[in-house]
């Protein structure tokens, strides 16, 4: 991981931040960190967003000078989403248990992290943006909503749109997240540790291959059994994070689509057609819910656009490869074309 030019976490600060819902939040807040150092032409910068349920210290494991985002030639962002508890969030804002949550879009986080770059750091231009899941939701919306400001794309497991088997996936976490008693309608009023635990386990169904099941990959990895994986892997990963956050980040899943906006005005075919960045579609062969199938098919609107699979049994998680060494390679590599790229 990073060397000695990693930052601490710093929080940007911006006052009267306009939601693309039309509601006005008088202070928000984005939690970012840096690795590597910018350069004096400010033309070596990497953004970075997090993933669902992530914040930087989850996914800052693949920045390294033997990694797939290296520090020591370029100057990587990650930007903290709106939901994920370090920035603006439901666990980190005063509101009332009888009030909806805020809902927060990837065109919302996009104008922060814009601001970020502008005011903060003076980055005109992108040399790339990376991002796994939702975090490639992320760099789609920048390819599309700033063409001029991004030279290359990495969408790793994700989607321009989120599509309807996608949603049906995410209402049925939500679901069994929401079953806990401490529901009420609007937020959870305690920690529900019930529905916490039901979410992880329907989540690792859908994360993870059939194979990769199958195989029993999760014996190699060092767990006694399957029930030992569900509980010390997938549970263990949701009871530590705010389960109204996880709610608000479905939203935004929910709601991912790069031409739902004033720009394009639900026009899909626009939006993907617009992106002019280098773009690398590189989602898992195996992922159920960022379907290869579906990912070929937004790449061929995507004038500039190479579709590369990742040839894995991992699922979802092939795109987030921390224990996958064959995984972490081949995205490596094709990262590493990519920033060869004009």
């Amino acid at each position: 991981m990073a060397d000695s030019a990693t930052t601490a976490m710093r929080v940007f600060e911006l006052a009267d931040f306009a939601l693309q819902s039309g509601g006005t939040l008088p202070k928000a807040r984005l939690a970012y960190q840096t690795y590597g150092q910018l350069n004096v032409e400010r033309s070596n910068a990497i953004l970075y967003p997090t993933s669902y349920g992530a914040q930087h210290p989850d996914i800052e494991w693949l920045i390294g000078a033997d990694r797939i985002l290296d520090p020591t030639r370029y100057f990587i962002i990650i930007a903290n989403m709106f939901g994920n508890g370090l920035s603006t969030s439901p666990s980190n804002t005063q509101s009332s248990d009888d009030e909806p949550m805020t809902v927060f879009t990837h065109v919302d986080n996009l104008a922060a992290q814009r601001r970020l770059l502008d005011e903060v750091f003076g980055i005109n231009r992108l040399a790339l943006v990376y991002g796994w899941s939702m975090g490639a939701q992320q760099a789609l919306h920048w390819g599309a909503l700033c063409p001029k400001r991004v030279a290359r794309v990495a969408a790793v497991c994700g989607s321009a749109k989120t599509s309807q088997f996608n949603r049906v996936f995410l209402e049925g976490i939500q679901a069994a997240l929401c079953a806990d008693p401490a529901w009420n309608g609007h937020r959870f009023t305690s920690t529900p540790e019930r529905g916490l635990r039901a979410m992880a386990r329907v989540y690792a169904g859908f994360a993870m291959s059939q194979a990769f099941y199958r195989e029993q990959i999760y014996l190699q990895l060092g767990y006694e059994s399957l029930e030992d994986y569900l509980v010390r892997d997938w549970e263990a990963g949701f009871l530590k994070r705010d389960a109204n956050n996880l709610i608000s980040m479905i939203e935004t899943w929910k709601q991912s689509d790069i031409s739902a906006n004033e720009v394009y005005r639900g026009d899909l075919a626009r939006a993907l057609s617009a992106i002019e960045a280098r773009t690398l579609v590189m989602p898992g062969t195996t992922d159920f819910y960022f379907t290869a199938e579906e990912s070929r098919a937004e790449a061929r609107q995507i004038p500039r656009a190479r579709f590369c699979p990742i040839p894995s049994i991992w699922g979802h998680r092939a795109g987030n490869p921390m224990k996958s060494p064959a995984d972490e390679a081949f995205i490596k590599a094709a990262v590493a074309q990519l920033l060869t790229e004009d």
